[in-house]
């Protein structure tokens, strides 16, 4: 059974950055495209990013690209998402998730994830 445990979040300012990991246990975890998720008070999970299994490809909502980088070390079953920039508005609990599909392609709905870590908060005061 596949657990994913994300950390590093936490309370920063605006303009600040955080690093945040997200652990995978068991096998094949560079079998799978990953992904993060984040979901703001009050609203809906939104996707944020993905990487594929390979590290070659990624994908980033609009709100986050050039701001946020997605990266994954195989070896280390650990996928990463660099945040920097941040601003009051990605305040949110930030989810990672394993892509159900055994290719990467528009992979931006809740849906095309099968596996879900339990979150961390990140909370960006102005």
């Amino acid at each position: 059974q596949v657990q994913l445990v994300e950390s590093g979040g936490g309370l920063v300012q605006a303009g600040d950055s955080l690093r945040l990991s997200c652990a995978a246990s068991g096998r094949s975890f560079s079998s799978y495209s990953m992904g993060w998720f984040r979901q703001p008070p009050g609203k809906e999970r939104e996707f944020v990013a993905a990487i594929s299994s390979s590290n070659d490809r990624t994908d980033y909502a609009d709100s986050v690209k050039g701001r946020f980088t997605i990266s994954r070390d195989n070896a280390k079953n650990t996928v990463y998402l660099q945040m920097n920039v941040l601003k009051p508005d990605d305040t949110a609990v930030y989810y990672c998730a394993r892509v159900k599909y055994v290719y990467f392609r528009d992979v931006r709905e809740t849906r095309d994830y099968d596996v879900w870590g339990r979150g961390t908060q990140v909370t960006v005061s102005s």
